[in-house]
């Protein structure tokens, strides 16, 4: 067998050939891995997707959730309905959501008591919000005011941590039951100022702000546009506003701390989250598209119609408020200002 003959020239072209073979290959290999990536989240939604809702139909959480969908749905061309399960602090929606593939067709409004509270308080909670959810984004925050009645003889929140201190459980406060937003805000608040309260839970907002309104129980935590009506007919009077900042929309009412108390925030809040398992590239794409239409001015004018203030975040920022929140509220529980369940 007659050996060609390997010339300088010849040798040279191999080489060459060989790196462009090489450089073909890795070049497709590349387009391969991103159209792989692309693939998986590329046909997604390829049917309608849900936002499952631990509240009533018309309030607050429901209207900005509505608002997000209709967004998403114009954007992906698919249905994005939103299903209400109100009940036990969002545990009977979770256990709607948890029934469904992971694959981002079904997502979960979940808040300061799902994530956070219901942790500390429930024994036998029948999620993990570390091991079975994966967070997405924050969706909004609202502030929390203190109310009394409107003909109440606290004048401000120094005077009715004055009486608080002078009678120990002789302040009453009103919230929607144990481990509810409004319940860990006051106790947070009552904790920092060294005092203790009278709690007295009730089961429908419509008794409770009554309760206040008359006198029966000294005073609440909520939101301003919640009781609106009530404030302008004089029925119920804010005392301070539980923020750093005064609310530009009441400038005329002074934070807690202005007001004489302790420097506490009651910020209650919301985020949606994906059961865990979802591929990695579709909770990319709903984290994305979903702070797309956090910032629209639609979305922003429906929360802030709601009282609500859009805050969105990474999924990174939204673990770090989830550990936040649970350091915070934790001795609650521990000291026994807040009942485990």
């Amino acid at each position: 067998m007659v050996t060609p003959r390997l010339t300088r020239r010849s040798l040279l072209a191999s080489l060459v050939g060989s790196v462009g073979g090489l450089g073909a290959l890795a070049a497709h290999a590349a387009a391969s891995e991103a159209t792989g990536a692309a693939t998986s989240a590329g046909g997604f939604p390829d049917r309608p997707v849900r936002i499952v809702v631990p509240y009533s139909v018309a309030v607050g959480p429901d209207v900005v959730a509505r608002s997000v969908a209709e967004r998403l749905s114009r954007q992906w061309g698919q249905p994005v309905l939103v299903e209400n399960k109100p009940g036990a602090s969002g545990i009977v929606a979770f256990g709607d959501v948890r029934r469904t593939p992971a694959d981002g067709h079904t997502l979960y409004l979940a808040d300061t008591a799902t994530l956070a509270v219901n942790p500390l308080l429930h024994a036998n909670l029948p999620y993990d919000p570390q091991r079975d959810l994966v967070p997405l984004t924050l969706l909004f925050r609202a502030t929390f005011l203190i109310f009394v009645g409107g003909t109440s003889r606290l004048r401000s929140a120094a005077e009715l941590l004055d009486t608080a201190r002078r009678k120990p459980g002789g302040v009453s406060y009103a919230t929607l039951g144990n481990g509810h937003a409004s319940h860990v805000a006051i106790e947070t608040f009552a904790r920092a100022a060294g005092v203790q309260m009278l709690h007295v839970p009730f089961k429908e907002a419509g008794t409770l702000l009554s309760a206040v309104a008359s006198g029966d129980v000294d005073f609440t935590a909520i939101g301003m546009n919640t009781v609106a009506g009530l404030v302008a007919s004089g029925k119920l009077r804010p005392l301070a506003v539980a923020s750093r900042q005064r609310l530009p929309s009441r400038p005329d009412i002074p934070t807690l701390a202005e007001a004489g108390g302790p420097l506490v925030e009651m910020h209650p809040w919301a985020a949606l989250v994906a059961l865990a398992g979802t591929p990695a590239a579709v909770i990319e794409r709903l984290q994305r598209d979903i702070t797309a239409a956090l910032g629209t001015s639609e979305v922003r004018q429906r929360a802030e119609q709601a009282g609500f203030e859009i805050t969105p975040s990474s999924p990174q920022a939204l673990r770090e408020r989830i550990e936040a929140d649970v350091a915070l509220y934790a001795p609650l529980v521990h000291e026994g200002r807040v009942a485990r369940l």
